[in-house]
């Protein structure tokens, strides 16, 4: 059993991951944690069903993401801005300089969004600020809370998809079911990459097959990303563990504690 989407009016890529396998035979609890692309479409009743399902929404995006498209306020959530980026990057943060920069250049050539991206999962990995933002959005998680936590960038592929992946490795999910359900963000946003793709073939000069690629590559989930940062892990620290207790600073006692808390 892969995370569970849940149906919202205007939020394409919410998910709890409740349900899925995890260490010892035992399964995520349901209603605790979830994943989600930027909360800034919801509508009212997107509002009012976050309200009942979460405690704390976790904001991975960068400061310009966050002017351009603040979060809403929802009532009895409380709002904590964990931005994994020092600045912004093409395809992951999605601002107007962000965007600019992938019609100049990328939507022209699929071969370099792909490394571009491929070099940005390495950099969740081996950049300094990048680990120390994710270990502060993990010591979030070691609070037990009566309703879930959610944490989302914008798409809720990349920061917001690596964060997940940490989870799921902290929980003890199969490997293989952590490919899945990173891959399964496909699904949920193809509408988007669909309108994304139209945009950029608007602009002179682009031609449709390379753009395409480009924008799937930019904009959508691709197993050479996980191939990535699980290298970039390996070739660091040795091993997932390794970067958990070494790169995170979490302790045995605080994975202990997490599924004591996720687990059941």
């Amino acid at each position: 059993m892969l995370s569970q989407r849940i149906k919202f009016d205007k939020l394409l890529n919410t998910r709890d991951l409740g349900g899925m396998s995890a260490a010892d035979g035992r399964k995520i609890k349901p209603g605790k944690l979830y994943r989600s692309g930027h909360l800034f479409a919801a509508n009212g009743a997107d509002l009012e069903k976050l309200s009942g399902l979460i405690e704390l929404s976790v904001d991975f995006r960068t400061d310009a993401e966050r002017t351009e498209k603040p979060e809403p306020a929802i009532p009895g959530v409380h709002y904590l801005a964990v931005p994994i980026l020092e600045e912004q990057r093409a395809g992951v943060s999605r601002d107007k300089e962000s965007f600019e920069e992938i019609r100049s250049k990328m939507v022209h050539d699929a071969e370099v969004a792909g490394r571009y991206m491929i070099q940005t999962y390495e950099c969740f990995v081996n950049n300094s600020y990048c680990v120390g933002q994710y270990a502060k959005f993990v010591r979030q998680l070691l609070t037990e809370r009566k309703k879930g936590v959610l944490w989302h960038c914008t798409a809720g592929k990349d920061r917001a998809g690596f964060a997940t992946v940490i989870v799921q490795e902290l929980l003890g999910v199969p490997r293989e079911d952590i490919r899945a359900d990173y891959m399964m963000t496909n699904d949920f946003l193809e509408p988007e990459i669909h309108s994304l793709t139209e945009m950029f073939l608007r602009f002179p000069g682009v031609e449709p097959d390379e753009a395409s690629k480009a924008v799937a590559y930019l904009f959508g989930a691709q197993e050479d990303y996980l191939n990535a940062v699980y290298g970039a892990v390996q070739k660091k620290y040795g091993n997932f563990d390794n970067y958990l207790t070494q790169g995170l600073n979490i302790t045995s006692e605080e994975r202990e504690k997490l599924r004591a808390i996720y687990l059941e």
